[in-house]
């Protein structure tokens, strides 16, 4: 196996343990969770770190497993939604970070686009959800979850994942870089 392979499944386990890890950190509030997000921010870095489709795979394991390890997410609507949304993160901060210049303002660029399409695509999916089960899903709803109540995660999500990425750059510690 080649270095580069290597560091790239060492990244996406880390980045899938994290993510069953780092909710603890909200002690299991779920309100506390939907605002800090912290299952997000591993899946948006192995999509820069890994590339598309480790990102993509990640998240759409992670809340799954989680919640057939811990009851935590709910798996029908809350996991299952979030499989698609996180999954979508991944892939899109991973093709992103490949497809556009490596430097730091397409970095946030990245981000930014991950953030929104992952969010995005959970609107849909829940929306889809909630009418297979007979409940609605408003846009006021889709509002609350994906930017009202989460502001205080996609914040730290912006601080923290593109220095995150820029150090582990410097170090040369990227994979296919």
């Amino acid at each position: 196996m080649k270095k580069n392979q290597v560091l790239k499944l060492t990244y996406a386990g880390l980045c899938l343990a994290l993510c069953l890890v780092l909710p603890f950190l909200t002690g299991q509030i779920p309100q506390i969770g939907s605002m800090l997000l912290p299952m997000h921010i591993p899946v948006l870095l192995c999509g820069f770190l890994c590339g598309p489709w480790w990102g993509l795979g990640v998240g759409l394991v992670a809340p799954i497993l989680r919640s057939l390890i811990f009851h935590m997410p709910p798996l029908f609507p809350t996991a299952t939604a979030m499989a698609f949304e996180l999954a979508a993160y991944g892939l899109l901060s991973g093709l992103c970070y490949k497809l556009l210049p490596k430097k730091t303002p397409y970095l946030y660029c990245s981000l930014l686009i991950a953030m929104v399409g992952g969010r995005l695509v959970w609107g849909l999916v829940m929306s889809l959800l909630m009418g297979l089960s007979g409940k609605g899903f408003t846009l006021a709803a889709f509002w609350a979850g994906a930017f009202a109540n989460a502001w205080p995660g996609i914040l730290l999500q912006i601080i923290l994942i593109p220095p995150v990425v820029a150090a582990l750059k410097k170090a040369k510690l990227m994979p296919n870089e």
